[in-house]
């Protein structure tokens, strides 16, 4: 059996309207999506899933040591070739010999990572944790990328617990052009034959659901979502309600979440307490698969899904990197990726070192100490996270270094700060320097409490080097 312990979901915080596509194009070619989420610019499908696997390994309240499998999901991960679970695990904490397995190519790498979750836990895996995170993108006057949103959902799996995932089906019918990405391509596309598409959908999302052992009798249903219309025209095909959809859609607010969209919306339906939901994934080709979700009880969850940043079209756009200055001339401060991955365990983890003669911290833990200037092996120690600013200064339009400067001209002026953070032993702190992330930089003041996340820091060599940042204290609660 495969029970789900503990959930996690994550949206950016940034959202564009409905409206604001309806101003820009004289249309908006999105049924039924109101507003989508958008990824600020240090943001991608790695970072989101970082985000959504804490919150789900602390509902669960599970070590992330002692996780023996782990499965990382996207349609459009970062790279497009590297193994992007070894960089999550070491985000995350996941032992160096957990078994790891990557997941794309489709919508459906969601639920193809749970279905690979749960064969791993009946084959004698204890833990394993499964994490999708998706960010489409189409042609900007498509269909595609006007519904395409930005999210992330986790599940920590275990062979008991409040949620269990019972039965499972597929169904695969050739619909070549419904949803694709030609190799070498970042946009989607489809070739926008309306019944064509209709008919792949619908007709594959019910070959799933007929094949279940038996009636999934759902009162909610979690169905892919790659417009606000299209799952309700599959309710007949699904054998559910409208109703049932829409009490676990999270289109309407998030847009397409790709490979996360049946995910979030299956944590969405948990965290709202419903006790039997549909889970009906499908992707382009068609394919889909179903499966149904039973709890006993609540399932522990921790979700950050609501926004609190409205972007105009053109904000829309510089976010996404459409529109820049293109990088500046001159080169930026060099970091070999052999010197920056000797610094990860400080990036990722926040690892400092406690001084064995006085008890100070350094971070980095290398060396003299800061309190009695001894040459000393440090005790390593993870710091918990949270902080109070000691300095702060705003970075303006063309006064950052150069490896940061596309970011900048996405996203605008940043704070930056020197941050005291807390040792996590009596009143101790060791102070860093950290860029902000998720706030105007007006929202960082002397004296502020804040927490640590992680998020791009810049790309060199077409490697994209991933670190902390500092937030305001508990903006994504």
């Amino acid at each position: 059996m495969t029970a789900i312990t503990g959930v996690g979901a994550y949206a950016p915080r940034f959202r564009i309207s409905a409206d604001a596509f309806e101003k820009a194009w004289g249309h908006f070619d999105a049924d039924g999506v109101e507003t989508k989420a958008v990824p600020a610019a240090d943001e991608d499908a790695l970072t989101m899933a970082y985000e959504a696997a804490t919150r789900g390994i602390e509902a669960a309240g599970t070590d992330p040591g002692a996780v023996g499998w782990i499965g990382f999901a996207s349609s459009r991960p970062p790279l497009a070739e590297e193994d992007l679970t070894a960089r999550l695990g070491a985000m995350l904490g996941v032992s160096e010999s957990a078994t790891r397995h990557v997941f794309t190519g489709s919508t459906r790498a969601g639920t193809r990572a749970l279905r690979a979750g749960g064969d791993a836990l009946e084959a004698g895996r204890e833990i394993g944790l499964v994490v999708a995170a998706d960010a489409p993108a189409g042609a900007t006057d498509g269909s595609i990328d006007h519904a395409a949103g930005a999210g992330a959902a986790a599940f920590v799996l275990e062979g008991e617990g409040p949620a269990e995932i019972r039965d499972h089906a597929e169904y695969a019918a050739p619909y070549p052009g419904t949803r694709f990405r030609v190799t070498g391509e970042d946009e989607t596309r489809g070739l926008g034959v309306t019944q064509y598409d209709r008919r792949a959908f619908t007709e594959s999302i019910a070959g799933a659901v007929d094949g279940l052992d038996a009636d999934p009798d759902a009162e909610a249903a979690a169905i892919q979502a790659p417009d606000g219309k299209l799952p309700y025209r599959a309710a007949d095909a699904a054998g559910v309600g409208t109703g049932d959809i829409r009490a676990a859609a999270t289109v309407h607010a998030l847009g397409d979440l790709g490979a996360a969209s049946v995910p979030v919306s299956l944590a969405a339906a948990l965290e709202a307490g419903h006790r039997r939901v549909l889970a009906v994934s499908q992707g382009g080709g068609a394919v889909a698969d179903a499966f149904v979700v039973k709890a006993s009880g609540e399932t522990p969850a921790r979700t950050a899904l609501d926004g609190d940043g409205s972007l105009s079209y053109a904000e829309y756009l510089r976010q996404r990197g459409v529109v820049t200055n293109g990088p500046p001339s001159g080169g930026g401060a060099y970091v070999s990726v052999p010197s920056w991955r000797r610094s990860v365990p400080q990036r990722y983890n926040l690892e400092a070192g406690r001084c064995p003669a006085c008890g100070a911290f350094s971070f980095p833990p290398e060396g003299a100490c800061t309190g009695c200037g001894a040459l000393c092996e440090y005790e390593r120690v993870r710091l918990p996270g949270t902080g109070t600013i000691e300095a702060v200064t705003t970075v303006s339009q063309g006064g950052a270094p150069p490896e940061f400067a596309e970011q900048q001209a996405r996203a605008g002026e940043y704070a930056t700060a020197i941050v005291a953070l807390d040792a996590g032993v009596d009143d101790a702190s060791v102070s860093v320097a950290a860029m902000g992330t998720d706030a105007a930089p007006e929202a960082f003041g002397i004296g502020d409490r804040v927490e640590t996340t992680i998020r791009r820091i810049y790309t060199q060599e077409g490697v994209t080097r991933y670190g902390f940042k500092i937030r305001p204290a508990g903006a994504r609660d």
